[in-house]
């Protein structure tokens, strides 16, 4: 027997499975990559070493005030790690900077303070100027242009009327933007909600270039790129992340070749080959991007690029915060059919976009090609199957109710955490 541990909220689900049935286990080498430096020394050396640009500390000289803009609740950000290691260096040029930490929520609900604690740590809580980005309040945001797709470009105001803008973030495989981190600082981290909806419009979700791994070509990544640069993003860092959520690399300097250098590392550790299968059984990476169903359709397309058509989905996720958005439980949920959610996504136009659509559009495209069971013992049964979702209390019920859909002798790949990995085709 093969044995498995997926992450799940904040510890592992084990499980076994005949070795004859086993397709492939596909990992991101992210876990296995070895540094000779400790986290504040990978930190330090890429702060040290900026790719093409000024140095953080010859860009903080001689400004009297900055914005900070840093990762959310969403985001496993080791801020606690990189805050102090930036503010410290900041006040060593400019002791008497005044510095504003911009939480990046984008289209979110609010970070709460206990969320802050555990991401900053009590003191930068207690001590530092935080100010939560609230893509809804329209008199902290002000319009600095219009995107190429044709919205307007509306940003938080702490981050357009600053001498110096910097954020700070991580890089994974995204979903529809190719890789997280650098601009999306920017896009969607603190723009108005207008802004958001017109970047995820369902022409940009359905076009075969805002897919995981990919930036050449995506109209989301393009629309990102140019609010970072109307707003002059100056500096980043970036840090990428091993199961453990340590820091195993980092980059930074300017926005755009920094997360270019970065998003590269990663892609040579985390590309896989695909593998067929009739089961495949995935994760979201657990705490805290398996927090509900909404962040873990990301991890469902792992899946969703490596199983046979008309194959079943086994995506472990405690989802203990429920659906995630009320507009994306809506949407499936009032829906006789997952196609009636992609036919009707599809017909809306980018001045439009509604709120959680691109979302909803994503998950509407798996559960029209396959069966998904969602396994978690944290969520509500009845809210998990009225999105069109299977649920199970346990892997094995999951295991039970995929082999009487694909039969005991189908295939089964497992991709341990879904969210780390680009599925090559």
């Amino acid at each position: 027997m093969a044995t498995f541990n997926l992450p799940y909220h904040k510890s592992h689900i084990q499980f076994e499975i005949p070795d004859h049935l086993v397709a492939g286990c596909l990992e991101s080498r992210v876990n296995v990559h070895q540094s000779d430096l400790s986290q504040v020394e990978i930190i330090h050396q890429a702060l040290d070493c900026p790719v093409f640009g000024p140095t953080l500390e010859s860009l903080v000289e001689g400004n009297k005030r900055m914005t900070l803009i840093t990762s959310d609740h969403t985001r496993p950000v080791p801020s606690w790690l990189t805050l102090p290691i930036l503010l410290e260096r900041i006040r060593k040029i400019e002791p008497s900077i005044e510095i504003t930490i911009l939480v990046a929520t984008g289209y979110h609900r609010e970070t709460t303070q206990d969320e802050m604690v555990a991401l900053f740590g009590e003191k930068i809580v207690s001590e530092e100027s935080i100010v939560i980005h609230d893509s809804r309040d329209d008199a902290s945001l002000v319009q600095v242009g219009v995107l190429p797709s044709g919205g307007e470009l509306w940003i938080n105001r702490l981050a357009v009327e600053t001498d110096l803008l910097m954020a700070e973030g991580f890089i994974e495989p995204h979903f529809f933007a190719g890789y997280s981190g650098g601009r999306k600082s920017v896009l969607p981290g603190v723009a108005g909600y207008k802004t958001v909806l017109a970047n995820h419009c369902s022409e940009f979700i359905a076009s075969d270039h805002a897919r995981t791994g990919i930036l050449d070509h995506n109209p989301i990544h393009h629309d990102m790129i140019y609010a970072a640069q109307q707003v002059n993003l100056k500096f980043i860092l970036n840090v990428i992340l091993n199961d453990k959520k340590e820091v195993i690399h980092a980059v930074a300097g300017d926005m755009e070749k920094a997360h270019h250098e970065g998003c590269a590392f990663l892609s040579r550790l985390c590309q896989v080959d695909r593998v067929p299968a009739d089961i495949v059984i995935t994760s979201n990476g657990g705490y805290p991007l398996d927090q509900n169903i909404y962040q873990s359709v990301k991890g469902m397309t792992a899946a969703e690029a490596m199983a046979n058509e008309g194959g079943v989905i086994i995506m472990v996720a405690a989802c203990n915060d429920g659906h995630g958005g009320e507009s994306f439980f809506k949407n499936m949920a009032e829906a006789s059919h997952p196609q009636e959610v992609l036919e009707r996504a599809l017909q809306i136009s980018r001045d439009e976009t509604v709120p959680d659509q691109w979302e909803y559009q994503i998950l509407a495209r798996i559960l029209d090609r396959f069966r998904v069971i969602l396994v978690t013992d944290m969520c509500d049964p009845s809210l998990i199957k009225a999105m069109h979702l299977d649920h199970a209390q346990t892997i094995e019920d999951a295991l039970d109710q995929a082999r009487r859909i694909k039969g005991e002798e189908a295939k089964i790949a497992v991709i341990p955490d879904g969210v780390s990995v680009i599925v090559k085709s």
